[in-house]
């Protein structure tokens, strides 16, 4: 099945060519299905890049997406133009009063600053706040991750000697629990941070169970009571390039940036980058659509108000 994704989206064209069913809202507006709602809440400068890479993990499965944008209202975002966010973006305001099967908090470059000097700070604890009553299952990535468990929680993050920056091979720790169902024993995903949350301040809250970790990167997948919120520290949805050119962009900016671990061969950057975490990532993604959103949300979509509940 396909995922309805706005008209005139640049993902559309990209994900066409690689043979990956989309829909506009055009066509979507003819089909007697109720697709899931999963809403976007886009935190990365390079905005358009991270549509598109997370419409492809989410328009891989038998499900109908309907993907809805939102972007903090007070931020403007300096590498990507106004006139794509005014087409596609929405604010929160627009839409908090609707309810959702899903939602995807995204990282942000934002990580060496304390939370609350980030300037929407304030709105993403609102909407964090709201996912509780108002969507059946949260996924947040990597800075989003460790925001939410800090704000619910109180769990803080705090700074590596040095960036954490590469491919690294992860355990699964519950091989038994959904999110992870149909995993290798070990997977890889992509990493770019400069902070992390510690394992032992995570075992201390009894609601949270780590699912996933690494030796090198600590810490991947953490889970809610009933999958409500999942926390994910890196990016298995990244493209085969993002890491060189996040690595390039640092280069040219004098920045002092190390090579990324395990992702060149023979770390040579000229080389192009074997994908070694394409299918981890088709898989986590499809796993949570399924197991935590699609076949556990009401079939109608306004009853999740009266469903969910905080993971207390």
């Amino acid at each position: 099945m396909p995922i309805k994704i706005p008209n005139q989206l640049p993902a559309t064209n990209v994900l066409t060519q690689e043979n990956i069913f989309v829909m506009t809202e055009t066509r979507a507006i003819t089909q007697d299905i109720r697709p899931l709602q999963i809403l976007l809440l886009n935190l990365m400068p390079t905005k358009i890049d991270t549509e598109t890479q997370l419409a492809r993990v989410l328009g891989n499965t038998p499900l109908q997406i309907e993907l809805e944008l939102i972007a903090p209202s007070g931020h403007v975002s300096k590498n990507t133009s106004q006139a794509h966010m005014l087409s596609f973006y929405k604010t929160f305001d627009d839409v908090c009063e609707r309810t959702f099967d899903g939602l995807i908090i995204t990282g942000a470059p934002v990580e060496l600053m304390p939370f609350e000097e980030v300037d929407y700070w304030p709105e993403l604890c609102r909407i964090m706040e709201w996912s509780k009553t108002h969507v059946h299952s949260t996924l947040h990535i990597c800075w989003g991750a460790q925001a939410g468990l800090y704000y619910h929680y109180g769990i803080p993050k705090r700074q590596l000697p040095h960036k954490l920056f590469g491919v690294f091979e992860h355990r699964v720790e519950d091989p038994n629990f959904i999110l992870f169902r149909g995993f290798d024993d070990t997977f890889l995903v992509p990493h770019s941070r400069n902070t992390t949350v510690d394992r032992a301040d995570i075992e201390a809250v009894p609601d949270l169970k780590i699912l996933a970790a690494s030796e090198e990167a600590g810490v991947y997948a953490v889970k809610t009571p009933q999958c409500r919120q999942v926390f994910l520290m890196g990016h298995a949805e990244y493209d085969r390039d993002t890491l060189n050119k996040e690595y390039m962009r640092d280069l040219a900016a004098g920045v002092d940036i190390q090579l990324p671990q395990h992702y060149f061969p023979n770390d040579d950057p000229t080389k192009m980058p074997p994908v070694r975490w394409r299918s981890c990532a088709h898989l986590l993604y499809a796993n949570w659509l399924n197991y935590c959103v699609y076949q556990t949300a009401p079939y109608d979509i306004r009853e999740i108000q009266q469903g969910i509940r905080t993971d207390d």
